[in-house]
């Protein structure tokens, strides 16, 4: 009888690990695809081509103004990236997110609805990539679950030797509605919520900026013309957005195993908020996290236009700063869904701790 028992509660125990690990293997579904972890973000104009006609497909052209010149992918609508922003002149900040509210009625008013796959494409021609990025990054916030963008954009598309057509894919206004409860409105971050956490070793704060900007070598400009305050937020590391592309001809994304190289020491196991000027590359470094398997990503939708004010007392630094580990970054654990907790060691949330060295402004 006690072999029996024996026996029974190895069974037991073997199958709670095959369900541990089940979970584990299908907590990121799509895992793995085209050799990134968060892969299931990702589209090639070869997968497009596969999928054009799968039920609930939707093709998204982001373009606008001089780079939509009215051709099209085959099926894509046209809905503008601009779309979901607006400029906010009391406070001097240009391209503030219009809102989950407002970004939900652009969604229904162009026929997409929840259950509907997104693939997202712009062009090479306008920075491969880091316009669909903003809308993407709209749809994470907003908790939608099937949402691509197409490396390389149009251009993919027409090198891989497809058509082009003339006329968007005409829809029918539908309903967009996302449950409250799935809508992360932590997807987005404001000034206040990262001074209140500078010096807090859960957050990680990424400046995807060119390094001039980044080292206060170059200005970035105000909404009146007028020049902002140099240099960028304390403990911000930089990674230019353009640095994650193969070459600036084809802006195609880096591999994975390139991409782990690139983001070294960076902590997948805690909060990254990207920024730079007005949140248009911001949103391509939150996409290409998000793409490497980070949960915890953020974006900082204000931007330098906030935080580089004259009129507001956030300090500046311009001394460069590193990831502080060694390690190849893996696609992290903790969910901005979830309860993250911070390492031990971590300093509380309060007053902002000054780093050492540099230059400090708090312009005003």
């Amino acid at each position: 009888m006690a072999q029996k028992q024996g026996v029974r509660f190895i069974v037991i125990a073997v199958l709670l690990l095959l369900g541990v690990w089940w979970s584990l293997a299908s907590a990121d579904k799509g895992a793995g695809q085209f050799g990134y972890p968060g892969g299931r973000f990702l589209a090639t104009a070869a997968w497009l081509k596969q999928h054009q006609g799968d039920a609930n497909l939707i093709i998204v052209d982001v373009r606008e103004g001089k780079d939509f010149d009215g051709k099209l992918i085959p099926g894509a609508i046209h809905m503008p990236w601009s779309a979901f922003r607006y400029s906010d002149a009391v406070r001097g900040i240009g391209g503030a997110f219009v809102g989950p509210v407002r970004a939900q009625e652009i969604l229904g008013a162009h026929g997409i609805t929840r259950a509907d796959e997104v693939v997202l494409y712009d062009s090479v021609n306008k920075d491969g990539g880091a316009t669909a990025s903003y809308v993407f990054w709209v749809l994470d916030l907003l908790g939608h679950q099937k949402m691509r963008i197409l490396d390389r954009g149009i251009d993919a598309w027409v090198a891989a030797g497809n058509k082009l057509v003339t006329e968007a894919r005409q829809v029918e206004p539908l309903l967009y509605q996302a449950p409250t409860a799935e809508i992360d409105l932590r997807r987005q971050v404001d000034g206040r919520f990262i001074y209140d956490r500078l010096g807090d070793a859960y957050y990680q704060i990424l400046d995807v900026r060119s390094q001039e900007e980044y080292l206060g070598e170059k200005p970035n400009p105000a909404l009146d013309g007028s020049e902002l305050k140099l240099g960028h937020i304390p403990t911000a590391v930089n990674r230019d957005y353009r640095s994650n592309w193969v070459d600036p001809e084809t802006k195609g994304v880096k591999s994975y195993a390139d991409l782990q190289k690139h983001y070294r020491g960076l902590d997948p196991n805690t909060a990254v908020i990207t920024y730079c000027h007005s949140a248009r590359r911001g949103s391509y470094g939150y996409y290409i996290l998000r793409l490497m398997g980070l949960r915890d990503v953020r974006l900082y939708d204000n931007s330098w236009y906030e935080w580089g004010s004259p009129q507001l007392y956030y300090p500046t630094e311009t001394q460069p700063r590193e990831f502080a580990g060694q390690a190849l970054p893996a696609p992290g654990m903790t969910r901005a869904t979830g309860t993250a907790v911070a390492p031990a060691g971590a300093a509380k949330t309060g007053a902002a701790k000054q780093p050492k060295g540099g230059y400090i402004s708090c312009g005003g």
